[in-house]
């Protein structure tokens, strides 16, 4: 582009802003889609919430402090660079964990997502009450902003779910999403924290049956849910996929390989990358203290989300100090760390018999009745081997059962034979 004399600012950097927000409400609705409530999965939803929270809250001061000393930047810019490097990736998190015992997939698919939500609040919040007279006054915005957004989000949560349930057009999961957008727009001009909203709708769509409770529970239909949520999924991870490809692509044009040289910035990296690992040896520790923390404590990679905030700092809060390959340092060195991790210590086990696979998607077809054309054959199959399975013992069963009835050649003899 230099070469061309591209303007590389006009041509891509100006289409960031949109971009981003598009992006960041597409990664917060996957992310809550995702989010099961239920009575059986409460210990792992609430260690997660806070091993993920506690470790945003010490890496995001830890790392400020490190920029601050290092750069010699202000406070308040260094920790708006650190919270982009404190947050783990969920979009590098949950493809990656399928090979892990359930209880520890469950607990890195929970923490990750939580990690996301909560350092994108984290960040806005800190950005849009940097100018706030008192520590006091930024408390009361930020806790009275919370309560009255999610007041707010509860009530058009459930006004949408009810609304896209009734709709008989074709075109309804991008007009649900251009509805989402419209919400975070008026949210952002009302103060309010729009992606909260997003974050409720989406917990609130894939949770229906615990906010649809009593009389209310007969003003949805089930499978209308169901099927929304299937398509949403996959809309969702379609266009984050295309984020994420995207501002990969942006983030590989502001890289100057000549600085990976500078002895400096890859100390730098790399004290940020121990403070990832020892506060989360420790915060692991401290909540599951008799339990194995391999391979938990080596996943915790920067990806999707550090970019995308990074590009999102607004210009008044810009450091000319900070240097922007210290981001990409972290992401591979904590990707690499978490490939390793992956394949020393993934669950190895024996494949699944027929039987298992058969009753596993059985069972997630659920209410729905919907069960794939593979596992109906397999289906089908396992009981016509059944059948034949029992002809031939019947059949085995009979043949032992003459041999018995059929004389000996020893009882054949005469006595005097004998």
């Amino acid at each position: 582009m230099d070469y061309n004399n591209y303007d590389q600012d006009a041509l891509i950097f100006s289409t960031l802003e949109v971009l981003g927000i598009v992006g960041l409400i597409m990664i917060v609705l996957e992310a809550a889609i995702d989010l099961e409530l239920s009575k059986e999965k409460w210990p792992i939803i609430w260690k997660s919430f806070l091993v993920a929270l506690l470790s945003l809250m010490v890496c995001a001061f830890a790392i400020s402090f490190i920029i601050n000393q290092v750069f010699q930047e202000d406070p308040i810019i260094s920790l708006v660079y650190a919270i982009p490097l404190s947050i783990m990736s969920s979009a590098i998190v949950i493809p990656s964990v399928n090979g892990l015992f359930e209880h520890k997939k469950e607990f890195m698919i929970y923490e990750s997502t939580f990690s996301d939500i909560l350092g994108i609040m984290f960040f806005y919040f800190l950005i849009e009450n940097i100018g706030a007279e008192s520590t006091g006054t930024v408390v009361y915005s930020i806790i009275g902003n919370i309560v009255i957004t999610i007041v707010v989000s509860v009530a058009i949560s459930y006004a949408l779910v009810l609304l896209f349930q009734r709709l008989v057009g074709d075109v309804k999961l991008f007009m649900l999403i251009a509805v989402l957008i419209l919400l975070y727009a008026i949210g952002k001009q009302l103060h309010l924290s729009s992606l909260v909203i997003i974050l409720v709708f989406g917990i609130l769509l894939n949770n229906t049956h615990l906010f649809f409770f009593g009389k209310i529970k007969s003003w949805i239909d089930s499978k209308m849910i169901g099927s929304i949520l299937k398509d949403l999924h996959l809309v969702t991870r379609e266009s984050a996929f295309v984020v994420r490809t995207f501002f990969f692509v942006v983030f590989g044009t502001t890289i100057d390989f000549r600085a990976l040289l500078d002895l400096e910035i890859v100390g730098v990296s790399l004290m940020i990358v121990a403070v990832f690992y020892i506060s989360r040896f420790l915060l692991l520790k401290i909540f599951f203290l008799k339990k194995s923390i391999l391979p938990e404590l080596l996943i915790t990679p920067r990806g999707l989300i550090t970019v995308l905030l990074f590009f999102s700092i607004p210009a008044e809060l810009a450091s000319d100090t900070f240097n922007s390959d210290i981001i990409l340092i972290t992401i591979l060195t904590t990707s690499i760390i978490m490939t390793w991790g992956l394949i020393r210590y993934s669950n190895v086990t024996a494949p699944k018999e027929a039987e298992e696979v058969i009753a596993d998607a059985l069972q997630k077809a659920g209410d729905t009745g919907e069960v794939s054309y593979f596992v109906s054959r397999m289906s089908e199959d396992k009981k016509a081997q059944g059948k034949s399975d029992d002809s031939e013992e019947l059949l085995n069963g009979e043949e032992s059962e003459e041999e018995n009835e059929a004389p000996s050649p020893e009882e054949d003899k005469k006595p005097e034979d004998q």
